[in-house]
């Protein structure tokens, strides 16, 4: 049995989240089907060699799904890498297949972040890493979803997660590769955002960024950085909020994406939209 949902302008429609399987992806998740938005969970569900913290889990991904499933939502849940944009289209394609081939919103969520790679990895490799997740998967994302969304006609919501680093020079007073390429990767973002929402609007489809400040998942809470910032507190001190928090729940990031999704922001595009506690006032 379904439960009764809080209207907000996306029920009854489909989503696309890309690193679902846990954090940020997967609050998104929830807040959307309990909205009444069915959920296409994306993740990777594998090792990556350059970051010093574990991945998402096959049996995290399932629980996603199975969370969306127990609000009274449907839920599919597709283990692909955004890195491979051929395999992230067919993937897509078949999942939304499963909804009737209707897709209103797509959340471009996935991403990796820390400021020193695995030991013995390469400058380069954290660079392409970064880079290949965090900006060339958005648009893998986004040219994964275009088609059904076009093809539906019925506009929609493209959301695409940067950070308070898409806005900000935020390298720190050691400047590491890693700090360098989760910057020029979130700013890239805001890039593809503006290029989108120009060529998208005349098919009524709607393209923003949403800028976090910290946010407690296992991306930021993990052994290495805080071992990081117990070495050097000069960059902790550079993850300093405005508001008197050292940083937000998923669900706050969650509320501003369902927003955007909604037709309470039906004429919102082309918009920065931070939920950073007012990291970058400072």
């Amino acid at each position: 049995m379904r439960r009764e949902k809080t209207m907000s302008g996306v029920s009854e429609k489909v989503a696309v989240i890309t690193g679902a399987a846990r954090g940020q992806g997967r609050s998104h998740a929830m807040r959307l089907a309990e909205q009444g938005v069915d959920i296409v969970a994306v993740d990777i569900c594998e090792p990556i060699a350059s970051m010093p913290y574990p991945m998402a889990t096959p049996d995290e991904l399932a629980e996603t799904v199975s969370l969306v499933e127990r609000a009274g939502q449907r839920a599919v849940g597709v283990q692909a890498d955004v890195r491979d944009g051929a395999a992230l289209s067919d993937s897509v394609a078949k999942a939304v297949a499963d909804f009737g081939g209707r897709l209103d919103i797509v959340v471009a969520n996935a991403g990796v972040s820390t400021i020193r790679p695995t030991e013995g990895t390469s400058n380069e490799q954290i660079w392409q890493d970064t880079v290949d997740i965090n900006m060339t998967g958005v648009w893998h994302t986004v040219e994964a979803c275009l088609p059904h969304m076009l093809e539906a006609g019925y506009g929609g919501s493209i959301i695409l997660i940067s950070s308070t680093a898409g806005l900000k020079g935020l390298v720190g007073a050691t400047g590491t590769p890693a700090t360098l390429a989760y910057t020029a990767s979130k700013h890239g973002v805001v890039g593809l955002m503006r290029a989108y929402a120009v060529r998208l609007a005349k098919h009524s489809i709607r393209v923003n960024t949403v800028h976090p400040t910290g946010v407690r998942t296992p991306m930021v809470e993990n052994p290495d950085l805080y071992s990081y910032y117990t070495q050097h507190p000069e960059d902790a001190a550079m993850m300093r909020n405005a508001l008197p928090v050292e940083a937000v729940d998923a669900r706050d990031i969650s509320s501003a994406v369902v927003w955007l999704a909604s037709d309470a922001a039906r004429y919102v595009t082309g918009v920065t939209l931070p939920v950073d506690a007012g990291f970058n006032v400072l």
